[in-house]
């Protein structure tokens, strides 16, 4: 999270390391906890003591990105401590796979290591869980709060007004709106405005000046903050981006360079190896687990049909680059001979096998092989063929910007209903919704809907 969303978010910067420590602090008390539960002993072993500071490394590095330093807004939600949860889990996945490369694996109580991330869990969703909605308490009582001028056009400026009403706790209170222009409409009625006011009132007493203007009036907003040379408020610029397509949206810093991010890919950096390591880690504990069902298949579709048992199609992956997609084969060898349509899943010509294990999306299964060689993720846009990328990438708004991530076995429009002939517009908007709001977290949880939801469709033929 940046600077900006920190500050905006209602806790201070300061607020925030201090929550980052006591989460490291509560790791190394939860350790030193479940030691004591698992031998008896407040005296930890030096083997141990090592293996905390490991954990408290991790920790200090994975944690923040289940986004856990964000304002909780009051209260405990469920779904927050189970992000709080699911961190801590991949903590103790990390910590699994540190001590098995290092060959001391047989060294560690893997009770201990349960116990020690489960115990920092339910830690750190017990302090959240108090301090959090003290702190907003506190806030709604008047502490910390700041004034705000916003200045703009109505539509923007009654935006941000109506956004900080609905949410107190964040601490900001709007004491003047002046509007630029004469748009002004009807839901500032009931709402103190002026027009083309600033002057001297921002000077004395506002703590901040938003100004509230689409990208297109620059040259406005050039103007607005000249006229402010002399006021001692923070000054924000909130651009109208209504009108654009934004996908994973941030403040970048580059070369000392300003920028807003329109469109941009979450993948990169630390998300970019979590996510691999999850992938990779998971693709090969599947393999291994569904290995007999995989050579059940292939005897199957041997014995169904003459031909491969392995169907090999090429595809368009992450930033547009082709791949070999693998597939057990449920047609004949030679039916794609004539020509190839997009579409018309159900009127295609199967074996019966291959008929039996596209409804299962048991074809699908040696697809965590190209996980595991790192061309594919379990969750992501599905691929298409490359023939249908260049048809499609004119026709429906956004399609490339799906490739802007791994292509997946399964995603967010699979497990919503979106897959065989079903809607293609309404299966990109679920791509792209994927990855704007991508997380760790969401990967799991589409992982777990899949298996309950996403083998078995009726669209799946």
């Amino acid at each position: 999270m940046s600077q900006s969303d920190r500050s905006i978010s209602g806790f201070g910067p300061y607020t925030h390391v201090v929550v980052r420590i006591a989460d490291i602090l509560l790791v190394a008390l939860a350790g030193w906890i479940a030691y004591c539960l698992r031998f008896d002993s407040v005296d930890m072993t030096e083997r141990y003591q090592w293996a905390l500071v490991v954990g408290m490394l991790l920790s200090s590095l994975v944690l923040p990105q289940f986004s856990l330093y964000q304002s909780w807004r009051g209260r405990l939600r469920v779904i927050l401590a189970m992000k709080v949860f699911v961190a801590f889990m991949f903590v103790g996945a990390l910590l699994s796979v540190v001590v098995f490369f290092s060959g001391k694996s047989l060294e560690f109580s893997r009770i201990w290591v349960m116990s020690w991330m489960v115990i920092s869990a339910l830690l750190a969703i017990i302090v959240r869980g108090i301090a959090y909605p003290l702190l907003n308490m506190l806030r709604m009582k008047g502490a910390n709060r700041k004034t705000v001028m916003l200045i703009g056009d109505a539509h923007s400026c009654i935006t941000a007004y109506n956004h900080l009403r609905r949410v107190p706790s964040v601490g900001f209170d709007v004491t003047r709106i002046s509007i630029i222009g004469d748009d002004i409409n009807q839901e500032l009625s009931g709402i103190e405005y002026d027009l083309h006011s600033m002057g001297e009132a921002i000077e004395h007493y506002q703590d901040e000046v938003w100004i509230c203007l689409p990208i297109s009036e620059g040259v406005t907003v050039r103007e607005i903050q000249k006229d402010l040379i002399y006021s001692t408020s923070n000054l924000r610029y909130m651009p109208n981006l209504s009108d654009f397509r934004l996908i994973n949206h941030r403040m970048s810093n580059v070369a000392d360079l300003y920028m807003l991010d329109l469109s941009c890919s979450p993948m990169t950096g630390w998300n970019a190896l979590c996510k691999s390591i999850l992938d990779r880690t998971l693709a090969f504990l599947i393999l291994l687990l569904i290995s007999p069902i995989m050579l059940a298949v292939a005897v199957g579709v041997k014995l169904s049909s003459p031909g491969p048992v392995f169907y090999r199609q090429e595809r368009v992956g992450w930033n547009g680059k082709p791949f070999d997609i693998l597939k057990f084969r449920s047609m004949p060898a030679d039916v794609e001979k004539s020509g190839v349509h997009w579409g018309g899943a159900q009127t295609k010509q199967l074996s019966r096998f291959g008929k039996f294990i596209r409804s299962t999306s048991l074809d699908e299964l040696p697809q965590f092989i190209n996980v595991l060689t790192g061309k594919m993720s379990i969750v992501g846009p599905r691929p298409e063929r490359t023939m249908f990328v260049e048809k499609f990438k004119s026709e429906i708004p956004g399609y490339m910007q799906k490739h802007m991530v791994k292509a997946g076995i399964t995603g967010w429009a699979q497990i919503n209903g979106w897959r065989g002939d079903t809607d293609l517009e309404k299966r990109v908007e679920c791509d792209l919704w994927y990855i704007e709001n991508w997380s760790i977290i969401l990967d799991l949880k589409i992982i777990f809907m899949t298996i309950f939801k996403g083998f078995i469709h009726k669209n799946a033929i």
